[in-house]
């Protein structure tokens, strides 16, 4: 064979190989675009507005018999005007009133600080919430992104707001349970003293069951070093947002840097911290956003 003919097929292979190279890097590259595609669409749209419910047992010896059973809704962060339109909200009464709630706290940060809420919006928004069902009450505390609108859309909705307050709640007989709330304190205007005030009254019982909910889960530090609670509910990191397997959180906010997961025990209480419904980032991956559901009994 000539060394000619041997330059030819040597070229001919040469050209076979890169048109092979070509086309496999193409492929790769159309493959990296689809994924691409579908990760953006997953964690922009998707794991947004895929709401799920967890449903926890607590059981502590302190919750009075006529409590055995009672169930509690907790939900925060819905940062409307972000990720969260009308129709999500529907969603998220309709999850709530099919478990037939006793109790529903919601722990702040109802809309979003950059957005624009109307009053045609503002009234279609209380309609919603005012729809939650909740046989025993409805309550609330101010997040650090809530404005001027929140007291009169939340009590227009029928949530009692506790604005470093507490309230005792009877439920068949004169044996109560206690719920504290918090303020926001990122926002200035939480006040632990007047939330704890119950604890410095006279003739309180200290064996009575507490609720304490917050905005920050960093506030829990403050009850703890004060008057302990047996259950605790808070809002505002959503955990992160983006999340990594077996992992978690890795990066705190401000208000959020040590309790960053969503279970926490604390002293002889528990802490849950919600990984909220809204999104300020717009992405969410391996955090998708959530209701909390609680049975609450004494055995």
């Amino acid at each position: 064979m000539s060394k000619k003919i041997q330059d030819e097929i040597f070229n001919e292979e040469n050209k076979e190989n890169r048109k092979r190279l070509v086309i496999r890097i193409i492929k790769i590259l159309i493959a990296v675009f689809i994924l691409g595609i579908i990760f953006m669409l997953y964690t922009t749209y998707i794991s947004n507005t895929w709401i799920i419910v967890n449903e926890k047992r607590i059981i502590n010896k302190n919750i009075p018999d006529s409590f055995n059973g009672t169930k509690i809704i907790h939900f925060s962060d819905l940062h409307y005007g972000t990720t969260m339109t009308m129709d999500n909200v529907k969603e998220i009464v309709k999850l709530i009133n099919d478990r037939n709630p006793d109790l529903v706290l919601f722990t702040g940060d109802l809309i979003d600080d950059h957005y624009d809420l109307d009053n045609k919006e503002q009234e279609k928004l209380i309609k919603q919430l005012n729809k939650i069902d909740a046989s025993i009450g409805k309550y609330a505390v101010i997040g650090e992104e809530d404005g001027v609108s929140f007291n009169t859309i939340m009590t227009q909705s029928g949530f009692n707001v506790l604005n470093n307050e507490y309230d005792l709640i009877y439920k068949d007989d004169n044996n109560p349970i206690l719920i504290n709330g918090l303020s926001s304190t990122l926002s200035g205007l939480g006040d632990i003293t007047k939330t704890l005030k119950y604890y410095s009254e006279d003739n309180h019982n200290s064996n009575i069951y507490s609720i304490s909910i917050m905005h920050e889960p960093d506030n829990v530090e403050d009850f703890i070093n004060t008057n302990p609670s047996n259950l605790y509910l808070a809002g505002h990191s959503h955990l992160g947002e983006v999340r990594i397997p077996f992992i978690g959180n890795i990066k705190g906010i401000e208000g959020a840097k040590k309790y960053r997961n969503n279970y926490y025990k604390v002293n002889n209480g528990e802490l849950y911290v919600s990984s909220g419904l809204g999104c300020d980032g717009k992405i969410r991956l391996f955090d998708r956003p959530s209701i909390n559901f609680f049975r609450i009994s004494n055995k």
